[in-house]
């Protein structure tokens, strides 16, 4: 019986070798160069050209060389990935393909027959005979039907036409893996690869990709379309003979062995400066199609469990479990204009440095689509805010994806039924909503003279039924029923009034869901005190910048006096006694003031008064370049006409002495659900339920919450009895409470 012939070992054939003598090895690939050096190093590369066995090295080895020693080195060598094995029998294939499948680090040999046995269907509207001539160049057998391949390639004219979803649904049920591409256009997409229980599906890249074409997905839902709108066909022949060709590449990768991460991405091609991009794709655990689609619902039924989460970052706006930089690696995968939760993050270069603010697309909070979504994007944008560009840049993409984990998809948790039927178990949206019943009759003209923060709902009817969401009580340990329109953005209207409507109070992400409670509630009580301060116009404390010690400060007001701004800050503290500041800004020459404000709460008053000014700071860019209110009305008569020789409260009161920090007594404490217990105990003191609702989506991460707590007021107008009224007096601000056409008519518009 003939022995088997041992594997020939030399340097992987991709790779230039070049021996300088006295000075070192040198090996060379396209992309790099490496210098090697050791003892009879220089004597052993002769004798690794691929055509010797172990063995062979062995016994032609110079005498000087000690076998243990050559040993060491081919291991070395080989662990650096210089070195490879080889099939001792003379092969056939192509040297340069061997070359490259050692380049990509496998075996040339195994890889090539892999490629000769690979069997490949082509399918989809945009395969073409160019196409499969294209594969069959490859070394690939091109079949009829998917059950006799190994791979399907299927070529479409864009990557949401309606065909993919069965497609998608095949091959699932088959378990067979299918290559998605559009070979046709000038931006040419490639991948993902999809690999039926093991990874994300069609459905999962479909999502993203509307998620960013909110106008495509206007138009086909306003036409009742089944996909997107067709594009006329624009490509060049060259072009489409690059595509089809890089096409049976990544096939041929697939059907040798090859597997990456990268197979899992979209990438595109750009051919007008020939630049490449990867778009992540990952499955989405709720998937209806791949996953389990009971998650969300299964994550609102529960008790919202909190738990201690020490420290690990205090300095800029706030005391954090998680650093900065670790978030932004964290969720970075989730920013792409394709396939992003996030479609950018960008500096907002239009104001000082020291503003630090950054850009993360539409705030879909807003609730606008189409035309009108496209004109209110240019100023309604999602945003951050940091002492450093850093901090900016993290907030700027929580922000993001708190409003996307906010917005409704149509797996959440729903109990149909009225507010009567209901019972106990409901709470009724007026406690939160908290309009005034003098402000419905007037309702459909105020929505046309206002601003969209400004929206005022029709009377809530307790006999008509909808969809109720269940939320947990922190103060009694309890899920109570909210509206689901009242908790979620984007639900879809139901025939009749519109009696409820989502806004963005108390809707918080964090690092944990300790951090995102907590900077929930602390926004709910910062809101509140800003609004019984600017409805009721009362004088306030000015506060003490100089007493807080912190140079940044200073640099603050210098770069605020360098644009002709005077800036200041307010004590707007209300009876839950948690520090709330407001920093102000206005133009010190000019036709117009242009008085910009900016809130902030924390138990610590250094943070409240860091995140105050922080927040002016992500206003001032527009402003500084010209932003005029634009269709706001509230906001463009406020910037024209307010100055502070008539709105006195938004000075600092001259009877009183100015704050500092040992105004507010706080201890610090290392633990974040410390100082959530603290703030939570506050405001249950004042009579007050605290609820929480997990909004976490599982293909994001990141926590996200909605905090809820009725009575407690939003910034913008709604002049229902209640604190607004009774806080002001019993706190000693008004001697008696202003009626509800004394309250101030410029509502706050941002």
């Amino acid at each position: 019986m003939t022995e088997p012939r041992r594997p020939l070992v030399g340097f992987k054939r991709h790779l230039s070798v070049a021996v300088v003598p006295g000075d070192a090895v040198y090996v060379l690939s396209e992309d790099e160069a490496a210098a090697l050096r050791g003892p009879h190093l220089e004597s052993l590369v002769p004798l690794l050209d691929g055509t010797r066995d172990f063995t062979a090295v062995r016994r032609e080895l110079p005498g000087d060389i000690p076998a243990e020693q050559a040993a060491g080195l081919l291991t070395r060598l080989a662990e650096t990935q210089v070195v490879g094995l080889r099939a001792a029998a003379g092969s056939a294939a192509d040297p340069a393909a061997l070359a490259y499948w050692d380049a990509m680090g496998g075996d040339g040999e195994a890889a090539t027959a892999a490629v000769a046995r690979g069997r490949v269907a082509l399918a989809g509207a945009a395969a073409t005979p160019a196409a499969a001539e294209a594969l069959r160049a490859s070394g690939l057998t091109v079949v009829e039907r998917a059950g006799e391949a190994d791979l399907s390639v299927v070529l479409c004219r864009d990557y949401l036409e309606a065909g993919l979803s069965e497609v998608d649904a095949r091959q699932r049920a088959a378990g067979r893996p299918w290559l998605l591409a559009k070979p046709a256009g000038a931006w040419l997409s490639i991948g993902p690869f999809f690999t039926p229980g093991d990874g994300p599906c069609w459905h999962c890249l479909a999502t993203r990709l509307w998620g960013n074409r909110p106008a495509e997905a206007h138009v086909r839902d306003s036409l009742g379309l089944p996909g997107p709108l067709p594009r006329p066909e624009a490509t060049l022949t060259p072009l489409t003979a690059v595509a089809v060709n890089l096409v049976a590449l990544e096939a041929v990768k697939w059907l040798a062995g090859q597997r990456t991460p990268a197979q899992r991405a979209l990438w595109t091609f750009d051919s007008s400066d020939l630049t490449g991009e990867r778009h992540e794709v990952r499955a989405r655990p709720q998937c209806a199609s791949c996953g389990n689609p009971e998650l969300v619902r299964e994550r609102t039924r529960r008790p919202v469990c909190l738990a201690p989460r020490a420290k690990a970052d205090t300095a800029g706006g706030g005391h954090r479990a998680v650093p900065p930089e670790q978030v932004l690696g964290t969720y970075r995968h989730l920013v792409s204009p394709l396939t992003g939760v996030v479609k950018e993050l960008r500096r907002d270069t239009r104001g000082p440095a020291l503003f630090a603010t950054y850009r993360s697309g539409p705030n879909i909070a807003l609730g606008r689509r189409g035309a009108d979504r496209l004109r209110t994007a240019l100023r309604s944008q999602n945003g951050g805010k940091g002492v450093t560009p850093v901090q900016a840049e993290v907030g700027a993409l929580c922000e993001a994806l708190e409003r996307h984990s906010g917005h409704y998809d149509g797996d959440e948790e729903r109990v149909r039924g009225s507010f009567r039927s209901l019972g106990d178990a409901a709470v009724h949206p007026d406690t939160c909503q908290l309009f005034h019943e003098r402000q419905y009759p007037d309702r459909v003209r105020a929505r046309e003279r206002h601003g969209p923060f400004q929206f005022v709902c029709d009377p809530f009817d307790d006999d008509a039924e909808q969809d109720w969401t269940p939320v947990w009580s922190l103060t009694r340990g309890e899920h109570r029923l909210f509206p689901t329109a009242m908790l979620y953005f984007g639900v879809p209207a139901e025939p009749g009034p519109v009696s409820v409507f989502a806004d963005s109070n108390g809707n918080a992400a964090g690092s944990t869901l300790e951090d995102a409670v907590l900077q929930g509630l602390l926004e709910v009580v910062e809101r509140d005190a800003v609004a019984l301060w600017w409805y009721n116009r009362t004088r306030r404390p000015g506060v003490d910048l100089d007493a807080f010690g912190d140079p940044w400060l200073g640099e603050l007001r210098r770069v605020y006096a360098g644009v002709g701004r005077d800036v200041w800050v307010l004590d707007v503290t209300s009876d839950i006694g948690v520090p709330v500041f407001v920093a102000l800004s206005r133009c010190v020459a000019g036709p117009s003031e242009k008085i910009m404000l900016g809130f902030g709460a924390h138990p610590d008053p250094a943070v409240a008064l860091r995140r105050a000014l922080t927040e002016l700071n992500q206003m001032m860019p527009a402003v500084l370049d010209g932003w005029d209110g634009g269709d706001d009305p509230d906001a463009a008569r406020w910037l024209r006409e307010a100055t502070v020789a008539e709105q006195r409260y938004l000075l600092p009161d001259p009877a009183r002495r100015a704050v500092g920090p040992a105004d507010h007594g706080y201890a610090y404490s290392a633990d974040l659900l410390t100082d959530l217990r603290l703030v939570r105990a506050k405001v249950e003191r004042a009579g007050l339920e605290v609820f929480v609702l997990d909004q976490t989506r599982p293909d994001i991460g990141l926590p996200v919450v909605k905090v809820l707590v009725p009575g407690m007021r939003g910034l913008w107008a709604r002049f229902a009895p209640g604190r607004l009224y009774d806080v002001p007096v019993r706190l000693g601000r008004l001697a008696e409470p202003h009626g509800y056409d004394d309250l101030n008519p410029f509502p706050i518009f941002l």
